[in-house]
C-alpha cells in the first residue's frame, strides 16, 4: 500500500481526517487511516469503533466483528459497541448470538422496551 497524505500528520490530525472520510462515506480510506491509529493506540477505544463502524458499512462484517469485540473487551459496558455486534451478527445470519447482544446494549442504555429490529438508541437502525 503507497503512503498518502492523509496517513500522515499528528495522531489528532489523522483522527479529524479519518472522521471526515467516514462522514463523507468514503469507508475504504478512513478505515485505512483508523488502522494505523489502532496500531498505534490499541488501548483506546473511540478509533477502534469507528474503525468497526466504516468496517460495518463497507459489508466487511468478520473485520467489525472482530474490532467490536476487541473495543468490549476494553470496555464491557460500551453499549454502542454492544449494540453494533448485535447488528453485525445479524447481518451475517446468526440472529441468536446477536440476541443477547442486543438485549445488553438495551440494558446498559437504559431502553428496556428496546427488542430486536429496535434500535436502542433512537437513532437508524443500519448504524
Amino acid at each position: 500500500m503507497s503512503d498518502t497524505y492523509y496517513e500522515f500528520g499528528t495522531a489528532a490530525d489523522r483522527w479529524d481526517r479519518a472522521q471526515m472520510f467516514f462522514e463523507a462515506k468514503e469507508y475504504m480510506t478512513a478505515a485505512r487511516i483508523l488502522e494505523g491509529l489502532v496500531e498505534e493506540v490499541p488501548e483506546q477505544v473511540s478509533p477502534r469503533l469507528l474503525l468497526a463502524r466504516t468496517y460495518y458499512h463497507s459489508a466487511r462484517l468478520g473485520k467489525a466483528e472482530a474490532e467490536l469485540r476487541a473495543v468490549l473487551e476494553l470496555d464491557p459496558v460500551e453499549h454502542y459497541a454492544r449494540l453494533m455486534l448485535g447488528r453485525t451478527l445479524e447481518r451475517q445470519g446468526r440472529a441468536a448470538e446477536a440476541a443477547g447482544h442486543l438485549r445488553m446494549a438495551a440494558a446498559f442504555s437504559g431502553d428496556f422496551d428496546s427488542g430486536p429490529g429496535r434500535t436502542s438508541t433512537g437513532g437508524p437502525a443500519g448504524m
